[in-house]
């Protein structure tokens, strides 16, 4: 359901235990916003969940986004809950009008202290300064006022690569020479690949919004990083094939990256997939129906709030005044230590990685619950 078609009962079809505790809609005309703010449990803390832009972005998308994020600071152990924003809107839209849409958004939210605003996909570092300047209540800033640029920096890389570490450890294989593709070469996706390159690890295909390309031999990540820089395409990179992106899911690789868009590995593209484990740098890149599949065929599937946690973890510890050293010392223990959590949750007790996850994170954050008044939203001690 696009946000234009928004109706009452969407609020409370993904109602559950854990949430979602509340959801606002914000409509300015005179900007042409549209956006939805669901803040899915705060039991924990005030939520933190970034803000996604795109023209095509979903009512649906948002929920399940902000339930991603409940479960990923639960399974983090950081004192926040989960939320999500999106604003429907092209982020290639001119500065101007761009900066006008973002500060009348959190302007509508402005008094809404259960969120902490944060980047997501098509917002920056540039966009986190303009909301500081309007409420304050913001992570991801850029450095210049005191933040820890997650995007510049690669918070969600440099913990998926420690996620790889783990995974390539357990499953008997060894990163340095292991082959791997990037579906998506945005912030995740281009760091992601320069912290596996440094560990010796091969890239052999990659794709953006505009194509994809490959080389059995191996990319050069930097020259693609640059290119991205002058606003081009991985296809113009030379000396590499140009595939369709439709295409890449079929390369043979050790590893599976997809660091875009959600559900990119679904029922229709999944049987084509020639990876031994997937590691999901994107949020819900993969479909319940692909997940089960990849798990019946025996090819590892890490989740999303597990493996991408990185960002999350690196803007929590901003929030609370932590320098960059101990934010990605942080997120190099936390991502290891769940992920081989979930790995022997797998193993011993014979589940799907996603039910290993998810119960890992229900964990933690029932016993949070319990310490509430009432379970998904007060900040006020439970009183027997």
């Amino acid at each position: 359901m696009s946000l234009a078609g928004m109706d009452m009962d969407i609020s409370f079809k993904y109602a559950d235990e854990f949430g979602p505790f509340k959801v606002i809609q914000l409509y300015e005309p005179s900007l042409s916003l549209k956006a939805v703010l669901v803040v899915d449990n705060v039991a924990m803390g005030p939520s933190i969940g970034g803000i996604r832009m795109a023209p095509d972005v979903t009512i649906d998308e948002c929920f399940r986004l902000a339930r991603a994020m409940t479960f990923k600071n639960a399974a983090a152990g950081l004192p926040h809950g989960g939320g999500k924003a999106v604003i429907c809107a092209d982020p290639k839209m001119p500065k101007a009008e761009k900066q006008a849409v973002v500060r009348a958004f959190c302007q509508g939210l402005r008094n809404e202290e259960s969120y902490i605003f944060a980047p997501d996909m098509g917002m920056d570092e540039e966009c986190m300064a303009w909301i500081r300047d309007e409420v304050g209540r913001v992570v991801g800033l850029p450095r210049e006022l005191g933040g820890i640029p997650l995007d510049e920096l690669g918070a969600t890389g440099w913990g998926l690569s420690h996620a790889v570490d783990v995974v390539a450890e357990q499953y008997g294989f060894p990163v340095k020479g292991a082959r791997f593709v990037v579906q998506g070469f945005g912030a995740v996706g281009k760091h992601a690949s320069r912290f596996l390159i440094d560990k010796g690890a091969v890239l052999v295909g990659v794709a953006d919004s505009r194509g994809a390309i490959r080389d059995d031999n191996g990319l050069d990540v930097d020259a693609l990083i640059e290119l991205k820089a002058q606003g081009k395409s991985v296809t113009e990179y030379p000396d590499a094939k140009v595939i369709s992106a439709d295409d890449l899911i079929e390369l043979e690789c050790d590893l599976w990256i997809p660091a875009a868009r959600p559900d990119v590995i679904n029922e229709g593209n999944v049987q084509r997939l020639n990876a031994r484990a997937v590691i999901q740098g994107a949020n819900i890149p993969c479909t319940k129906e692909a997940e089960a599949y990849l798990h019946q065929q025996g090819i590892l599937c890490l989740p999303d709030f597990i493996a991408n946690a990185g960002g999350v973890i690196c803007a929590s510890m901003e929030y609370h005044g932590a320098t960059q050293s101990a934010a990605f010392d942080a997120i190099g223990e936390k991502v290891r230590r769940n992920t081989e959590e979930v790995l022997n949750r797998i193993k011993t007790q014979s589940i799907s990685p996603r039910e290993a996850a998810i119960a890992l994170a229900k964990e933690r954050l029932q016993k949070a619950m319990v310490f509430r008044r009432y379970s998904l939203f007060s900040t006020a001690p439970h009183f027997l």
